[in-house]
């Protein structure tokens, strides 16, 4: 795709630059990626999906400074091109995409395992190096192999100069095939899922009580009573685990799918320094961690060793196997007539 860089009208001999359009565009990726990474990441030094979140607002911040410099100086002034900047950006972050996936989905699947039972630093040193090396190789393709000159086309009455930037192919198939994929998933159980998003937040309300009333030794029994007969509440027919875990994951990323894969069928254009962001990183990361906790919940039960994560992946489980297993303790107090103040752990 071609981005406009500088635009002359040949009758009225006006001229319009728009490396401010660029600067702007990147601030509002930053802080959109800002944003995501402050609500979603969890633990930086040991895993590798947040330690990549992180390198991407930090390359975000590098390509933003440099656009602000090309702005202040002025893009004929400045030493370094505006299209240098802009095509091997897009090349740089559009080379990442593949094997941050591929990293990612083995350092969720050996989690725990010999191979990488190690320290927090240790973590954090390797997942820093593989980081750093992915973003050193990409980078080196990018000034090797990118052509950044910047190309005049004339045409009546206006000469435009252009610059070549790459979009990024792996988004573009991960997007309209996890779109697709769930959609089909889907449909021969649409009338259903309203019933079934109804019953998870359900669940979800009920262990969030759950979790707060476990720090609190007084609580009545009628309570805890309560709480019992909201959780053995069931439905006659509970979806299978995969179709359960789908639905965990859509209920939150389909928005962003959805939108993406408009702006992929439309041809829209968008770059890969823009498409290649924290929030598309998120929905993978949710995405390789579900089929992880697929694979692995299905002899471990609700599997709770994987990282924090947006989607609520052990109330989906509860969904589609029942309530009576996993239950977070909860201190109950019991009223006596002998002792006022004992209390019984169930």
């Amino acid at each position: 795709m071609l981005a406009v860089l500088h635009e002359v009208v040949a009758a009225t001999g006006s001229h319009t630059d728009n490396t401010d359009k660029y600067l702007v565009l990147m601030l509002l990726k930053l802080g959109l990626d800002a944003t995501a990474f402050y609500l979603c990441s969890r633990k930086l030094y040991r895993y590798i999906f947040t330690m990549c979140s992180l390198s991407i607002v930090l390359a975000d911040v590098v390509l933003t400074c440099s656009l602000a410099g090309v702005w202040f100086v002025g893009a004929d002034r400045s030493p370094v091109p505006l299209c240098f900047l802009l095509a091997n950006a897009a090349a740089t972050y559009g080379v990442l995409p593949l094997p941050v996936i591929l990293l990612g989905l083995v350092d969720y699947y050996l989690h725990n395992s010999y191979l990488c039972n190690h320290s927090n630093s240790w973590k954090y040193l390797k997942n820093a190096a593989l980081i750093s090396l992915g973003w050193t190789l990409a980078l080196v393709y990018s000034l090797t192999y990118v052509n950044a000159e910047a190309k005049q086309l004339n045409r009546p009455q206006l000469k435009v100069l252009v610059c070549e930037v790459d979009d990024s192919m792996p988004i573009a198939l991960f997007v309209l095939t996890v779109f697709a994929a769930f959609i089909c998933l889907m449909l021969p159980f649409l009338p259903r899922v309203p019933q079934w998003v109804k019953e998870a937040d359900r669940l979800s309300e009920v262990r969030e009580k759950q979790k707060s009333h476990s720090s609190d030794l007084f609580i009545s029994t009628d309570s805890k009573e309560q709480m019992e007969k909201c959780l053995e509440r069931t439905y006659s027919e509970r979806p299978p685990l995969w179709i359960s875990l789908a639905l965990g994951f859509g209920t939150f990323w389909i928005p962003y799918l959805m939108i993406s894969s408009v702006c992929l069928l439309f041809d829209l254009g968008v770059p890969a320094y823009i498409t290649v962001n924290v929030l598309w990183l998120e929905c993978t990361n949710s995405f390789l961690m579900g089929i992880v906790f697929w694979t692995k919940s299905n002899k471990e039960g609700p599997y709770s060793q994987l990282p924090e994560n947006v989607c609520l992946w052990n109330v989906y489980w509860h969904l589609s196997n029942g309530t009576r297993d996993e239950r977070l303790p909860i201190a109950v107090f019991k009223p006596s007539k002998v002792n006022r103040t004992s209390v019984r752990l169930v």
